[in-house]
């Protein structure tokens, strides 16, 4: 099942994606609410062309969790070591935005952001001291997310939060997939284009850490809660990697393609 978020004439509703359409369903509340209570909603009959919606960021996360250097092809390209553990850093709700806004940034903050497609993995209930072997049972559903960084302010400062967390620097979306229609999400493809050109081209199953591993590892420091999210790490091809290196621009676009949930795409905008 793929869950959207989506506002038709000034008001958001949970709907359904099937192909082109979306489906409202008879779901009356937020996405929270709906994860909370372990229900899957059912759609109605009314429906409406994907074009004439607006879809919304696939979840408001109350955390967001990145893991960093998640591929070991990524972290060469950049000439870091394999991380022995997770290296976990956090991304603040400001930054999340839906399919088609704007990645927006000011040219006196960074002049070197660099796009990341990512596999994200939604939490769907509160986990505490998770086992490996049980980590499925916490999972909603599956996105897409684009853990866009400022690579310049990411090599000067210890920590990385203003990197990783201007606003409008994690796109999330197009949909959320249930865990149920992903029974393996370390048999996907990451496919990140710019303006069309194919950056990344990678499959999760190359992950260092499995998401097993990461939500039982996460939830032994964290209480994890129904909605937060783990960003699972991009695979090699990110701009700062490549000779010279290639950073985004004003105008760019940029999509991340995940088989089995969709594409999310943003236009770049520099603010002045």
């Amino acid at each position: 099942m793929k869950i959207v978020t989506y506002t038709r004439e000034g008001k958001t509703y949970l709907g359904r994606l099937e192909d082109d359409r979306v489906y409202m369903t008879n779901w009356t509340e937020d996405l929270m609410s709906l994860m909370q209570r372990g229900i899957k909603p059912e759609r109605t009959s009314l429906h409406y062309p994907l074009e004439d919606v607006k879809l919304e960021a696939s979840v408001r996360p109350g955390k967001m969790f990145g893991i960093g250097r998640n591929y070991a092809a990524h972290a060469a390209e950049l000439a870091n070591d394999v991380p022995q553990k997770p290296l976990i850093f956090g991304k603040f709700i400001n930054s999340v935005i839906g399919p088609n806004e704007a990645i927006r940034w000011n040219s006196s903050d960074t002049s070197q952001v660099d796009w990341e497609g990512e596999l994200a993995v939604i939490i769907g209930r509160r986990a505490r001291n998770v086992d490996e072997a049980d980590a499925y049972k916490y999972v909603f559903g599956y996105t897409i997310a684009n853990d866009i960084s400022a690579r310049d302010l990411q090599n000067s400062e210890p920590q990385w939060a203003r990197a990783k967390s201007l606003d409008t620097f994690c796109p999330l979306g197009p949909c959320i997939v249930t865990r149920d229609d992903i029974p393996d999400p370390h048999t996907l493809t990451i496919v990140t284009t710019v303006n069309g050109e194919v950056v990344q081209n990678s499959g999760t199953d190359l992950m260092i850490f499995k998401i097993p591993f990461l939500i039982a590892y996460l939830s032994r420091a964290f209480t994890l809660e129904a909605g937060d999210v783990i960003l699972t790490g991009t695979p090699s091809g990110v701009g700062a990697g490549m000779n010279p290196p290639r950073f985004l621009q004003n105008g760019d676009l940029v999509s991340v393609t995940i088989d089995g949930i969709g594409t999310l795409t943003n236009t770049c905008q520099v603010e002045a």
